[in-house]
């Protein structure tokens, strides 16, 4: 009987062993990240409640416990990669991180090879491909859609140009071509690519040297696109240099909406620096939940940050592999790591290469992350057969007075800009026609509301010479002020009114031809065009068959010609109106040549005719009648 009882007692002891060896009652996950950022220490605060609400509710993980380990990277490369090798010598299912798109390139290598799903939602570099990397999932829309609503704003707006500032990393680099393949589609293009040093690097000397270079350039339409850090101070110089002023428009990438949703309310001097500019904010549908999560994260943050959307991915991603694991337990997999061959044989030094081993399940794992379909804090959450996010959408923010974020429209992959939210439209066909694209009204830099032309006079530009002939006669339409470079006329009126039409600047100079005594010859004018003198010339030039072999012309303005002007003076008509011609002169002249016409008949008829004679007083009757 007590031989049963120990056999009973011993068996009971290894199925427990065996049970808690395949399901253990600890799931592991690690999360690196910089937590002296913004998003580092939102994420920090998301990912740490998403844990507590995910261990409070038994039915998620059947009682297990999901654990968050926390890895500060320090914004610094080295220990990222340290901390991912920690996680991977102690059995983690799974990665949230890394921060920047610079690091995921490496760690997802990693990830590759020990088959552990790598989940970012803040490295959003699109040339972070599925196909190159499986195990780096990005759970949040990478910046390809964010470019793309960029360049339809520039086209909204009208505009052809833009200058992109960006730090010279992955992130910045990849973004910043993007935006210049979406551009082309649209006929537009990155006129100057200002590259900055890595976020961490870069000093206010190396942004004051590009922004004088940027002034220089002709292009007025300025994309900012990398860190909180370097953007900030990026507005602070250009603030400096006068470049917040009307006529400049600045755009700022997600960095911007993040920086202000987060640390608001702004210092007077950082909001002054951001007045006029628009930013881009990751549209998250309003739900009851997400207001709940809102209203808890005050007492979650104890008011030291402002919530903004990467809290809701970090909140979102923690439930996606809470999820995913609960799935592939449900499925009967077991949680097991196999040592690496590939590891065998190297020395390793001090480090235990030995203890990195591939998650057996991580495929199978990945798959169930991959068919997430669920309704998160950010909204629904379900991924495409590229891995992109279902409709991907943006808001559109206007800094106005005190750093207050404006709202002006919506941008989404599936309607393009609109004044409505995308959910609403995603209940309608698609429509893309630019008839349907709308914007609210924007404060623009220097407070001016009306849209800035987005190009302006260079100050390196070559200006046109515009050759014009120095008259002497007609100088009505062409003619030099004595003792200036000042040319007036009604040729250089048409001239300054086709240009004023123009949608950019045409930098030009005019320049007198002739020695002013006497006409120039026209068709040494033209012949001066053709050797590179002059750019082109402006006057009353005839068209003709020589001139044009050799010169474009425009359409006449003029009749050619001989003509009377005359000035038009308007009067009141009346019955009595054909007596205006008839002034006092011309009714004496009238009456004088009555009376010669007379004498004229009866010097010719009185000698002759009995009719024309007889007392004097009856010839002057005569003559009168």
């Amino acid at each position: 009987m007590n031989l049963w009882w120990l056999v009973s007692i011993f068996s009971f002891c290894i199925g427990t062993a065996i049970q808690g060896a395949l399901k253990p009652e600890v799931l592991n996950v690690g999360a690196i990240f910089s937590f002296g950022t913004v998003n580092g220490q939102v994420s920090r605060i998301a990912m740490k409640a998403a844990q507590d609400d995910i261990n409070s509710d038994p039915r998620v993980l059947g009682g297990r416990k999901l654990s968050i380990t926390m890895h500060d990277a320090k914004f610094n490369g080295f220990l990222s990669i340290m901390g991912a090798l920690q996680f991977m010598e102690t059995d983690t299912l799974a990665i949230v991180g890394p921060q920047s798109a610079v690091m995921a390139h490496v760690l997802s290598h990693l990830a590759n090879e020990l088959q552990v799903p790598l989940l970012s939602f803040t490295a959003l570099d699109p040339t972070l491909s599925p196909l190159q990397y499986p195990f780096f999932v990005q759970t949040a829309p990478n910046d390809l859609y964010l470019m793309s609503a960029i360049a339809e704003m520039v086209s909204y707006f009208g505009w052809g140009e833009v200058i992109a500032i960006f730090n010279d990393d992955d992130q910045g680099r990849n973004g910043v071509t993007a935006l210049g393949d979406k551009l082309a589609e649209i006929r537009c293009k990155i006129s100057y690519k200002s590259a900055l040093p890595p976020d961490q690097s870069v000093t206010e000397t190396d942004v004051r040297n590009e922004l004088v270079k940027v002034r220089m350039m002709e292009a007025r339409v300025i994309v900012v696109h990398g860190y909180s850090r370097t953007g900030l101070m990026v507005f602070d110089v250009a603030q400096r240099l006068g470049m917040m002023d009307s006529g400049y428009v600045w755009i700022a990438t997600t960095w911007l909406s993040t920086f202000i949703d987060s640390k608001s309310p702004l210092s007077l001097k950082t909001a002054k620096s951001i007045l006029g500019a628009l930013t881009l904010r990751q549209h998250t549908p309003d739900s009851k939940r997400r207001r709940d999560f809102v209203s808890r994260w005050n007492t979650l943050s104890n008011g030291s940050i402002g919530l903004n959307p990467y809290g809701l991915y970090a909140y979102d991603t923690v439930w996606m592999i809470a999820r995913a694991l609960k799935l592939f337990l449900d499925q009967g997999n077991t949680i097991s790591f196999s040592n690496d061959t590939k590891l065998n044989g190297l020395g390793g030094g001090t480090l235990n290469l030995g203890a990195l081993s591939i998650f057996d399940g991580g495929k199978k794992f990945l798959a169930n992350i991959l068919q997430t379909n669920m309704t998160g804090l950010s909204g629904p959450i379900h991924f495409n057969q590229d891995r992109s996010l279902l409709h991907p959408s943006y808001d559109i923010i206007n800094v106005i007075e005190h750093g207050y974020p404006q709202q002006i429209g919506y941008w989404s992959n599936y309607s393009g800009l609109s004044v409505v939210p995308p959910e609403k439209l995603y209940r309608k066909p698609a429509n893309r026609s630019s008839s349907n694209q709308h914007l609210y009204s924007v404060v623009w830099p220097g407070g001016v509301t009306s849209k800035p032309r987005g190009w302006v006079f260079p100050n390196n530009g070559r200006q046109l010479r515009i050759g014009v002939p120095n008259r002497v006669s007609y100088r009505d339409f062409v003619f030099k002020v004595n003792g200036t470079d000042i040319v007036h006329g009604y040729c250089i009126d048409v001239f300054l009114a086709a240009v004023r039409l123009l949608p950019y600047a045409v930098p030009y100079k005019f320049i007198p031809y002739g020695d002013g005594h006497k006409n120039p010859t026209y068709s040494e004018l033209i012949n001066q065009i053709t050797t590179g003198v002059f750019d082109a010339a402006v006057g009353d030039i005839a068209i003709v068959t020589n001139r044009t072999k050799a010169v474009d012309f425009t359409q006449p303005y003029i009749e050619s010609g001989l003509v009377v002007v005359a000035p038009v003076r308007k009067l009141n008509s009346s019955a009595w109106a054909f007596l205006r011609p008839f002034t006092p002169l011309m009714w004496a002249v009238t009456g004088v040549f009555f009376l010669v016409v007379g004498t004229v008949v009866w010097i010719l008829e009185h000698r002759l005719n009995d009719e024309f004679r007889g007392p004097p007083r009856k010839q002057i009757v005569t003559v009168l009648w």
